[in-house]
């Protein structure tokens, strides 16, 4: 799946509880997070047509996909949090719904099937695979991104703070004002 749809995963799982902005924060990074390991593809982009191309992408790609990945990720959502509890438990399921995103949407242009290390380093004996996975570009997750931003729409007008708010409180003022011009808020809350 698309970084776009796993953030808006985490936002809208976020909203399931009544948590500060912080919290929010970190339980919708913690759905985008497991994909930092995807970052290797700068290097192997920038190395491909050297000697010694690193090929980081290629090779660890979902390599952070991981129990003890997603423990980490728990534990240091528990650690920044107010509600300390709640924002780590949802953390930590935001980081299970990427991996069942990616799991049934992430397969490759050539037709590569993206495997979950789950249990590494610790094994290699469960590795997630489903052999009906769906394109990146799917329609099915074209159409799951569009129902997360639909929800993550009526949730901004309903609750009067949007995704934007995690980067800028001022801008999502603005934002929520124009939603709410845009989509009569009783309309959407009633």
């Amino acid at each position: 799946m698309s970084p776009v749809t796993h953030f808006l995963t985490g936002w809208v799982l976020a909203n399931a509880a009544d948590l500060n902005r912080r919290d929010r924060a970190v339980v919708t990074l913690a759905a985008v997070v497991p994909d930092v390991d995807g970052l290797g593809i700068v290097a192997e982009i920038l190395t491909r047509h050297s000697r010694h191309p690193l090929l980081w992408f290629s090779q660890y790609h979902h390599a952070l996909h991981t129990l003890l990945f997603a423990l980490v990720v728990a534990v240091g959502s528990f650690c920044v949090s107010n509600r300390r509890w709640i924002a780590a438990s949802l953390a930590f399921v935001a980081f299970h719904l990427h991996l069942l995103e990616d799991l049934v949407g992430s397969r490759g242009p050539n037709g590569f099937n993206w495997p979950i290390p789950y249990l590494f380093p610790f094994s290699n004996r469960w590795i997630w695979r489903w052999g009906g996975q769906w394109k990146l570009n799917a329609l099915r997750n074209m159409a799951l991104t569009i129902v997360l931003l639909c929800v993550t729409v009526w949730l901004a007008v309903k609750r009067g703070f949007s995704p934007v708010d995690l980067f800028s409180p001022g801008a999502d003022r603005s934002v929520i004002a124009a939603l709410r011009k845009r989509f009569q808020a009783n309309d959407l809350t009633a």
